[in-house]
């Protein structure tokens, strides 16, 4: 750990893990029309959407998302283009996979990758988001909120807690993404970017735990 991270106490670990359950939607895959990647700093979501593709959960494959400050070095011709070469190069075919590389935040991942399935001549009943795991929940009711008509499954990357933050290699940076997740599904339907959903009073109280502890890079204001 480096000399500016903050040491992680056992209590906060544990509310971290029940936020992280909280996130993830646990939902049952079957197979769907059409896939959407949703771009981020984690390439694991390319490469599990691949995975799910080699399962045969659908044959339509979009990658959706620009850069960010936290991006712009990893991927400098955008997340979306950097998810569908890893794609490729892992065997999926250059023919489905759909580029949207124009998207800034969940909301226009969804409404633009909507537009270029569109385009392609595909309306879809059935959506599978793939993401980030802490970001399931947020993904999930966002896309309900701007997509009604179609039914929204979500994975991720199976990864317990601790092997996810092994993989970013900042406990802190992890925290704080959790709680600053968490704070956008609360907010959000206030805003009107999503549908509401129930946060459990432990999770609740996990969550403003740790606020109180000083986890909040990731916050916006509300």
């Amino acid at each position: 750990m480096s000399e500016n991270q903050q040491a992680i106490t056992e209590d906060q670990w544990h509310r971290a893990v029940l936020i992280w359950e909280y996130h993830q939607m646990h939902h049952q895959l079957r197979p769907v029309d059409v896939a959407i990647g949703l771009g981020s700093h984690d390439l694991g979501v390319a490469t599990h959407s691949v995975e799910l593709y080699r399962a045969g959960l659908f044959s339509t494959l979009v990658f959706t998302g620009r850069n960010s400050p936290t991006t712009a070095k990893v991927f400098p011709r955008g997340e979306a283009v950097h998810f569908r070469e890893h794609a490729i190069d892992l065997g999926v075919p250059a023919e489905a996979i759909l580029l949207e590389p124009d998207a800034g935040n969940t909301g226009q991942n969804i409404t633009l990758s909507r537009e270029v399935l569109a385009g392609a001549g595909i309306t879809p009943s059935t959506v599978l988001l793939v993401s980030k795991p802490y970001m399931e929940r947020r993904s999930f009711a966002a896309a309900r909120k701007l997509w009604p008509d179609v039914e929204i499954l979500c994975a991720s990357e199976p990864l317990a807690f601790d092997d996810y933050v092994k993989s970013i290699g900042d406990e802190k940076l992890v925290l704080d993404m959790l709680v600053g997740d968490l704070q956008r599904v609360i907010e959000y339907p206030k805003l009107g970017f999503a549908i509401e959903q129930e946060v459990p009073e432990d999770v609740h109280a996990a969550y403003a735990s740790l606020i109180r502890a000083g986890f909040t890079s990731r916050l916006i204001a509300s």
